[in-house]
């Protein structure tokens, strides 16, 4: 029988991270984990802790790349941040389905590189390495033509496994 090499590889992740807690003599020694008492935790269940916190760490990266990347017309960057299955539904109700048909819907703002992109967090959770969701409240600018949207954007991400993946996004116009 075939393991998926994500498994094998996230397998791995824990149990070393398990040894090294253990290796340290105390679950402790590497900081409160959430919502259990480090002190008196297994070291696999400790180690899980560990990695849900490296985890939250890279999702930090992974949002501020995708925000950045789109803000600062770096199209490469953009694309690589999001699944081959992402979806994106524009507050028109327009619907592009695969990263390629959101990128050639995106394609004027990386070309014209003239719009204007600021975003505020209002809300996120993050599970594990699985998945997260983030809500923001963004602004899309065109000073030139006097466009000035404000929406709520709502984005999804996935872990694959090594890195954090946008899967989807909505926006939903505000007044």
């Amino acid at each position: 029988m075939s393991v998926p090499h994500r498994t094998v590889l996230r397998t791995t992740l824990v149990l070393a991270c398990a040894a090294l807690l253990g290796a340290a003599g105390s679950a402790a020694a590497a900081g409160p984990a959430d919502n259990v008492d480090a002190a008196n935790a297994s070291p696999a269940l400790a180690a899980q802790n560990i990695l849900h916190r490296l985890c939250a760490r890279q999702f930090e990266v992974a949002q501020r790349v995708d925000m950045e990347s789109f803000r600062d017309y770096d199209a490469e960057t953009f694309r690589a941040g999001h699944d081959e299955r992402a979806v994106t539904v524009f507050d028109s109700g327009a619907v592009r389905t695969g990263i390629d048909a959101v990128m050639t819907a995106l394609a004027s703002h990386f070309r014209d590189r003239e719009a204007k992109w600021s975003w505020t967090e209002r809300y996120r959770v993050v599970d594990g390495c699985r998945s997260a969701y983030i809500l923001y409240e963004t602004v899309y600018e065109i000073p030139r033509v006097g466009y000035r949207q404000r929406a709520l954007t709502g984005v999804t991400y996935t872990h694959d496994g090594f890195k954090w993946l946008a899967v989807a996004d909505q926006g939903t116009k505000l007044p």
